[in-house]
């Protein structure tokens, strides 16, 4: 930019930035980072009471209706109108909109087709379909918003499985770019002890698969006295697992948390022998275990699904199949049972997490809206000149 001015960034997001699920905390994430790198953001968003973040403006602008979709709730917005949108980008003069892929025709796609001529804009895939509904409705959304995607100057995916939907749902070349996490945020002295731990942590619905790690404590706790199944989160499931871990005669060797603050996450995650994740589908990364991983958990599993298995690949003993109950009993007990194991998977855990902090994502972000900005001078120039 002009006189070393470094760019206005717009973080368009269809849902809410009021919880702190998977793709809210990413722009969290990102937003934050880029205000302490001296980048003016704004976060324009859906229905949200959260009024700033890290001193940039949170633009409220839809009224959003909750939905469920890919096994996740969402809020989508309802149409936006006109008037509200073009009065913020008026206001600001964007020089760069991130928007969060897919997105919606009524919110996303009507701040897109808006812009200025001179505003360059990206978006990040942040999703993988599975189930027919899905994936019909990523289809519908592809036909939606045909007109807006032309307008795009670049494309990034959060791993390699969302790179293939955006290329197959959506035509579309991306880069890789994963996720970040503020490493230094979640650095704690709190390590596991003596005593064994076995942590879960997510939302309790049935596509995270804590029904699974369940089952699959309850055959091996006999074998390892004071060891405790820690259930960090809450959901629509929470107490049917409860009443699971009653009738397995476990619920004595495990504890549910509830709701986690973000602020008491890392701790929760460093206190882990083990960090287990078995989700069983609709994973398009997997940042939890990228946090987990930051934290310092002992050993971090995660169910063998496209997004978690992007993450852990080069580690493959670190991926198992939740739904295979006995296998996933013995993946835990060769773990908790071989401290040489554990150990390796913990090093090759402590060298694989720094590719993921948000001082190295931060500059692939950076990257892309630099070339993006260019690509946009260069056809508003080539415009002028036809």
């Amino acid at each position: 930019m002009k006189n070393d001015r470094k760019p206005k960034v717009g973080l368009v997001f269809d849902d809410s930035l009021d919880s702190n699920d998977g793709v809210a905390q990413n722009v969290k994430t990102l937003g934050a980072w880029l205000s302490d790198h001296g980048y003016d953001v704004k976060y324009l968003v859906g229905e949200t009471k959260l009024k700033s973040w890290h001193g940039g403006q949170v633009y409220s602008l839809s009224t959003n209706l909750k939905v469920r979709f890919n096994g996740n709730r969402l809020s989508m917005p309802l149409l936006s109108k006109k008037s509200r949108l073009k009065k913020v980008l008026d206001k600001e003069q964007f020089d760069v909109l991130h928007v969060t892929a897919p997105y919606s025709p009524l919110m996303a796609q009507r701040l897109i087709l808006m812009a200025g001529p001179r505003t360059a804009i990206v978006g990040t895939f942040h999703i993988l379909p599975s189930g027919g509904l899905s994936r019909l409705g990523s289809r519908l959304l592809r036909v939606a918003c045909s007109i807006s995607l032309r307008r795009f100057d670049g494309f990034a995916s959060v791993s390699r499985p969302a790179q293939e939907f955006a290329r197959q749902a959506y035509g579309i070349s991306s880069s890789v770019i994963p996720n970040p996490v503020d490493i230094k945020r979640f650095r704690t002295d709190k390590k596991a002890g003596d005593q064994k731990r076995i942590v879960f942590l997510g939302r309790l619905v049935e596509r995270k698969g804590c029904r699974q790690l369940i089952k699959a404590f309850a055959k091996i706790y006999k074998d390892y006295p004071g060891c405790e199944l820690v259930i960090a989160g809450d959901g629509p499931e929470r107490k049917s697992l409860q009443k699971l871990a009653r009738r397995l005669k476990i619920s004595g060797h495990t504890r549910f948390l509830g709701y986690i603050d973000e602020k008491d996450k890392p701790q929760i995650l460093g206190s882990a022998t083990i960090a287990c994740f078995p989700s069983l589908y609709g994973e398009s990364f997997g940042i939890v275990l990228i946090e987990a991983m930051a934290a310092g958990a002992g050993v971090v599993l995660g169910g063998n699904n496209p997004g978690y298995s992007s993450v852990l690949a080069d580690k493959p003993e670190l991926l198992f199949n939740p739904r295979d109950t006995q296998s996933f009993a013995n993946k835990l007990q060769s773990f908790l049972d071989d401290a040489a194991l554990a150990r390796q998977a913990s090093a090759w855990q402590g060298r694989t997490v720094k590719q993921y902090d948000i001082d190295v994502v931060g500059a692939q972000i950076i990257g892309l809206y630099d070339d993006a900005i260019a690509n946009r001078r260069q056809k508003s120039h080539n415009r002028h000149h036809e």
